[in-house]
C-alpha cells in the first residue's frame, strides 16, 4: 500500500513538527540560545494553555526560547511543519522548484516564497564553506570544467559567451560536486578555486580549456580530453579513463533547472543556487541517500545558518 512521504505527523502537526526539528538540532536535549546552558534538569517544557508550541524555560537565565532561535526558522511567522513540507519538496525536486510554484503550494506571499527558499538554500551548504574538507582524494577521478549560465545585469544577449555567469564546477566521479560562481574566467582564479577546494591527490580531468593549461603539477595526474577535435572519451592503456562527461552531466541537470524551472537566475545569488544543485547531486539516490534521508541531512544544517538581509543606507 503506498504512503505518501508528506503524510508523516510533523508535515501536518505543529508539536509533531517541533519534535521533529528537537531531534535533529538537538540531539542531546535542549539548549539554551541565552546563556548556553544545557543542565536538562534547569530547563524546563511550558505546557500552559497559552503555551505555544515548543516553548521552554531556561531557570538558569530565567529566558524563554525555542528551537526556532539561532536557526533559519527564527522570527519567521510561517508554522514549522510548512517549514519541513517546503524543506521536503525542494531537496526531492532534482531540477528545483520554483518560487512561485511555492508560492501557490503554501498560498502564501511572493516575498514569503522567495526568503523561504533562499533560507533553505542557506542550510544545505557545507561546514566553512567546504574550506578544508577538500573533494576527491586519493584513487579517485576529480574532473573539473566551466559553463555559463544566466545573464549577467546590465548586458545584452549577443554571440559568444560575454553576457553570461561563469561556473566551474568540480565533480567527483560516482561522488559529490562543488560548483563556484567565477565573476572573472582567469587561469589564476580558477587555478586558486581548485587548489583550495579539490584534494591534490586526485586524479583530475579537464578540457582543453586554455585556463586549465599547466593546472596538472599539483595532482596526481592530469588528463585532457580535446573538445575541439571531437574528442569526448578516450581510453588509455592502463584503463584510465579521460573524460569530462560526469561533470558534463552535472551542468545538464543545473541547466535544466535554471532555465526549465527558475527561468531566470540573478547574478547576485547565483551562488545559492549552486549550493542547492551540488547538495541534491552529493546527496542523491546512487550514493544510498533517499528523498527523506536527504531532508534530515538539510534539517541538520539549520543551526546558526540564519539569513538575513538589511537595509544599508
Amino acid at each position: 500500500m503506498a504512503k505518501p512521504v508528506l503524510s508523516a505527523a510533523h508535515f501536518h502537526n505543529e508539536e509533531a513538527a517541533f519534535a521533529f526539528v528537537e531531534a535533529h538540532l538537538w540531539p542531546e536535549g535542549p539548549v539554551c540560545p541565552h546563556c548556553g546552558n544545557c543542565e536538562q534538569k534547569s530547563i524546563g517544557r511550558l505546557t500552559g494553555k497559552s503555551s505555544r508550541a515548543g516553548l521552554r524555560k531556561c531557570y538558569a537565565c530565567r529566558k524563554q526560547f525555542t528551537v526556532r532561535i539561532g536557526s533559519i526558522f527564527e522570527d519567521s511567522h510561517l508554522p514549522l511543519h510548512l517549514w519541513l513540507q517546503a524543506i521536503q519538496l525542494i531537496v526531492a525536486s532534482k531540477k528545483g522548484i520554483s518560487t512561485r510554484q511555492i508560492q501557490r503550494t503554501f498560498n502564501c506571499s511572493m516575498k514569503t516564497a522567495w526568503f523561504l527558499t533562499h533560507r533553505i538554500r542557506e542550510i544545505m551548504k557545507p561546514a566553512n564553506d567546504g574550506i578544508g574538507s577538500p573533494v576527491g582524494g586519493e584513487g579517485k577521478t576529480l574532473e573539473a570544467d566551466l559553463s555559463f549560465v544566466g545573464r549577467k545585469p546590465g548586458t545584452k544577449v549577443r554571440v559568444g559567451q560575454g553576457h553570461l555567469n561563469a561556473v566551474l564546477s568540480l565533480v567527483e566521479r560516482d561522488g559529490t560536486a562543488r560548483s563556484f560562481h567565477v565573476p572573472n574566467v582567469r587561469a589564476n582564479t580558477l587555478h586558486a578555486i581548485i587548489d583550495s577546494h579539490a584534494s591534490p591527490k586526485s586524479d583530475l580531468m579537464t578540457d582543453e580549456e586554455n585556463s586549465f593549461i599547466g593546472i596538472g603539477w599539483n595532482f596526481a595526474s592530469h588528463g585532457t580530453v580535446k573538445h575541439g577535435a571531437d574528442e569526448y572519451v578516450r581510453y588509455e592503456g592502463n584503463g584510465r579513463v579521460v573524460s569530462t562527461n560526469t561533470v558534463e552531466g552535472f551542468f545538464s541537470i543545473l541547466k535544466r533547472g535554471v532555465y526549465g524551472v527558475f527561468q531566470h537566475v540573478s547574478e547576485a545569488h547565483l551562488h545559492r543556487y549552486l549550493t542547492e544543485f551540488d547538495f541534491r547531486y552529493s546527496n542523491r539516490e546512487k550514493l544510498g541517500v533517499n528523498d527523506t534521508a536527504r531532508a534530515s541531512l538539510a534539517l541538520k544544517g539549520a543551526k546558526g545558518r540564519r539569513l538575513t538581509y538589511e537595509t544599508t543606507h
